[in-house]
């Protein structure tokens, strides 16, 4: 075989799934020859790239386009993502070539991996491109049969009780059952819109047919606010180098709001929704106490509910 599997990502299918996992990796290279043949690809030069679950092969079409094919198991996660790219079609994202839903196959646009929004040294710049980017994906109403924000919503109300039981320090159950409270209020409105999920700095390429392009979606639908906590929370040593990381973190917030032309205390509410989300995730994982950026941005909020 031609290709070879990263070390570590086979390790990080073997920690997610066990020996499923490393079976799963193991096949990775079949699986690429596989598509290589039937979708008329060769490799190109250049080394794969990889996420936590994907491999990316850059190659090159029959017709001499370069793309790159995205190898992933299926999961909740990512059997959205094509759907959502095939609905935003290019306008803001990376475009969908070809797909094989069974197996998760993707063949889509090459863009410039060594050229990630994180590398834009000013941090404003930075979150400007990516605040545009987020309002031109989420102009789209979300396409039908996606994950909904308001049923994600309601299962993580249902989970407080048993999380907060598992957190030891009573600063920890107070910001969990803020967020919560935050979240029910909001939950009969959980908005309609195309949502990326994952809007941060390394899913923004460099382009040719755009300066930036968003990769790596796990689409839903729902409110606007749901998408800011990304923006938020990456490139957090530029927040600490304010000097006020809770005024550091409303500059951010405030930029977002106000490029979207978003309610700022709904827009809120749903960015304590991904801290409930991100504490109810890390209690399953066995932590014992919430992320300590969490708590900041958390405090934050509190300033525009």
């Amino acid at each position: 075989m031609r290709i070879k599997v990263p070390e570590a990502l086979t390790e990080s299918h073997v920690k997610i799934d066990g020996e499923r996992g490393r079976a799963w990796s193991a096949g990775l290279p079949a699986l690429a020859e596989r598509y290589l043949e039937e979708w008329g690809l060769r490799l190109d030069e250049g080394p794969p790239m990889h996420g936590v679950v994907s491999l990316v092969l850059p190659v090159v079409r029959d017709d001499g386009t370069r793309a790159a094919l995205k190898l992933q198991p299926v999961t909740d996660e990512n059997a959205t993502e094509a759907p959502g790219l095939r609905t935003w079609a290019g306008k803001g994202s990376v475009l969908l070539l070809d797909e094989d839903p069974e197996t998760g196959t993707l063949l889509l646009e090459r863009l410039d991996s060594d050229r990630p929004l994180s590398a834009v040294p000013d941090d404003v710049e930075a979150l400007k491109i990516l605040t545009e980017l987020l309002g031109r994906l989420t102009a789209f109403p979300a396409p039908p049969g996606l994950r909904r924000l308001g049923d994600i919503a309601t299962e993580m109300l249902a989970d407080v009780d048993r999380a907060a039981a598992a957190l030891p320090r009573e600063q920890d159950r107070f910001w969990l059952r803020w967020a919560a409270d935050a979240v029910a209020e909001l939950v009969s409105e959980p908005g309609d819109r195309l949502l990326h999920w994952d809007l941060h700095y390394d899913n923004v390429l460099a382009a040719e047919r755009e300066p930036w392009l968003a990769i790596d979606p796990k689409p839903l639908a729902g409110d606007p606010g749901f998408d800011l906590w990304p923006a938020l929370d990456n490139r957090w040593e530029a927040v600490v180098a304010t000097g006020d990381p809770i005024k550091g973190v409303l500059r951010r917030f405030d930029l977002m709001v106000d490029g979207l032309g978003l309610d700022p205390a709904r827009a809120a509410g749903w960015t304590l929704g991904r801290l409930l989300q991100n504490a109810l995730w890390d209690v399953e994982d066995g932590e014992s106490e919430l992320n300590e950026v969490g708590l900041v941005i958390a405090e934050a909020m509190r300033h525009r509910q």
